[in-house]
């Protein structure tokens, strides 16, 4: 009884013996703590989904597989499972190598024979007689033997020797991603190094020297490479873009080209994307390529971002994707890469991330503006064929003092995560007056506006010429549009002396914007539309925030303002003039 006991005991942490050459697993996530892995293999499980088994990786992850199976059954799991959503859409298959200790099933060794697909259940006849016997005694398998190595000690120093400073790093590196190794990728084998080696060799059951020999390197290597199975790396050279760089071929496919990028999208259920960067330029041209990228939705707002006098690196993280762009400037040409990846999957990304970077070379030419052609898919929401961020809500805003500082409506920041000004300069709110409905923002970087507001003090006549500067269509047109209109009354509907009433046509985008009298004094700021009890006004009534409460708010902020009590006369030309260098476009953005 002790000898049974001791062997399932033993049992629950021998490794799984390797797979035979014909099973073949679904690889459907992964996990860095056994508790998080054993969690995941659980729902699975409980939802239904049918050969759930988990293992221990190198570099001391947990797996979550499915299987195993036949190669044939195993790509068809694979395609029926990722349609009905029951396993995430980056799974793949594996051939179980890089397998070690089995954590789940719990107790359970999984036979590495395939098993078979819907095979019919066979049922025993009813009058069939059940047998017992004893239980059959657990035979613990011995413990795999030290391997006997391919080399002598002084054979496999000597094929080391032989390697380049490169090969050496790339060990280093494989060493350091299987979780032995935590110093300096360098090529040279000091204490750390040897100790390292020494470590693996022991887990991998080798004679511990610590020295790889030949085969020691190639299953190291194989071990390392082994997560980019399906990836397809490789080597390509775009003549087009004057670009040679290992691109994942097995997740993405070539699409187009459309100046200045060379595009290539997802080839299956990954949803991965490549893109080249290539077009001549300086550092001014450079510098504006920075600033458009950052717009485009593949690269979202958060992340790191690093510009230099001749090149840049933006990465870009969601909760949906993770994008990493560099572009290099050299002898007037500018070329980069931009890998887009799903979130959550930071193994493989970072790994064919290196081999990216590590391969990136540039030869002569550019992407010739002239490839691509206008067609009917153009549209203002998208560059080269990529689609552009958009905000929550486009609101206007104006300056009101030298410092940049934005009056706006607090409806136009409302529930946002950041707020820019003319879809550049990053703002915070400063001061929200919530009875009044307006808030100034403050840009993170100092700017210095062409013209600034001057808030009308004076009593203004009724039914007086007024107008309205803002951005009915929202980043549609890059300056701001006047709308014409009269001032109705100097109170609001009930006699609020905090509004006044103006009989204008605006549009939602205009709210925030600076209410004009004829001579180009600022008289309030418009108000968003608001209906109450179900009514609902008559399209040409709007409401602005009188002068005088907007200037006594701010000041009690401590914020500067300018005032006048002078009444002038101002042509609609010059005052459009005035009102493109005082506007601001408000965007909302939600991360």
């Amino acid at each position: 009884m002790f000898r049974i006991l001791s062997a399932l005991v033993v049992s629950l942490f021998l490794a799984l013996p390797a797979a035979a050459q014909q099973s073949v697993w679904v690889q459907i996530e992964a996990q860095r703590t056994l508790t998080g892995a054993q969690d995941a293999a659980r729902g699975y499980a409980a939802r239904g989904v049918d050969d759930v088994t988990g293992f221990a990786l190198p570099g001391g992850w947990y797996g979550i597989a499915l299987g195993p199976y036949s190669a044939a059954d195993a790509a068809s799991q694979l395609r029926s499972l990722r349609a009905l959503g029951l396993i995430p859409s980056d799974s793949y298959t594996v051939d179980g190598r890089r397998f070690r200790t089995q954590f789940w099933p719990v107790g359970v060794t999984t036979s590495t024979d395939p098993v078979a697909i819907q095979t019919p259940t066979q049922t025993e006849p009813e009058n069939t007689p059940v047998t017992t016997a004893d239980p059959e005694p657990v035979v613990v398998p011995e413990p795999d033997p030290i391997q006997t190595p391919d080399e002598t000690l002084r054979e496999a120093q000597a094929s080391e020797q032989a390697l380049d400073r490169d090969e050496k790093r790339l060990l280093q590196t494989a060493l350091q991603w299987a979780g032995f190794y935590n110093s300096a990728i360098d090529g040279s084998y000091g204490r750390g190094t040897r100790q390292s080696m020494r470590d693996w060799q022991e887990a991998k059951n080798h004679e511990v020297t610590g020295v790889l020999t030949t085969n020691q390197r190639a299953e190291l290597l194989n071990d390392y490479n082994s997560i980019l199975d399906g990836i397809g790396l490789q080597l390509v050279r775009d003549d087009a873009t004057g670009i040679e760089i290992q691109i994942p071929t097995g997740v993405v496919e070539f699409a187009e080209y459309e100046p200045p990028f060379a595009r290539f999208d997802a080839s299956g259920d990954l949803s991965a994307q490549v893109l080249l960067i290539s077009q001549p330029g300086d550092q001014t041209r450079m510098f504006g390529l920075y600033e458009i990228l950052q717009t485009l939705a593949i690269i979202p707002p958060e992340g790191d971002r690093r510009r230099r006098d001749r090149g840049f690196e933006i990465e870009g993280i969601d909760e949906n994707i993770h994008s990493y762009t560099s572009v290099v400037l050299e002898n007037g040409e500018i070329k980069g890469f931009i890998l887009v990846w799903p979130a959550g999957d930071d193994e493989r990304r970072r790994r064919i991330l290196t081999e990216m970077q590590a391969s990136f070379a540039t030869v002569d030419g550019v992407l010739d503006p002239a490839i691509s052609r206008p067609d009917e898919d153009q549209a203002i929401d998208l560059i080269a064929g990529l689609a552009v961020r958009k905000p929550v809500r486009d609101r206007s805003g104006f300056y009101i003092n030298t410092a940049g500082e934005v009056l706006t409506s607090v409806e136009a920041i409302a529930e946002c995560t950041s707020i820019t000004l003319g879809m550049e300069h990053i703002a915070a709110v400063v001061h929200q007056d919530d009875q009044l409905g307006l808030a100034v923002l403050r840009p993170t970087d100092r700017l210095s506006p062409p013209a600034v507001a001057e808030f009308q003090t004076g009593v203004p006549r009724l039914n007086a010429d007024i107008a309205v500067a803002g951005f009915p269509y929202g980043g549609v047109l890059t300056t701001p549009a006047l709308t014409f209109g009269r001032l109705a009354d100097i109170r609001g509907l009930n006699g609020e002396d905090e509004v006044k009433r103006l009989s204008i046509f605006a549009q939602p985008g205009d709210v925030g914007g600076p209410v004009f009298d004829n001579g180009g004094a600022v008289l309030g700021m418009l108000l968003p539309k608001v209906q109450t009890n179900g009514q609902s006004l008559p399209p040409e009534v709007s409401f602005s925030v009188d002068a005088d409460q907007i200037i006594t708010s701010l000041t009690d902020a401590g914020l500067a303002v300018q005032t006048t009590d002078s009444l002038a006369y101002m042509t609609p030309e010059v005052l459009t003039l005035m009102a493109a260098d005082m506007a601001v476009l408000v965007s909302c953005w939600e991360d």
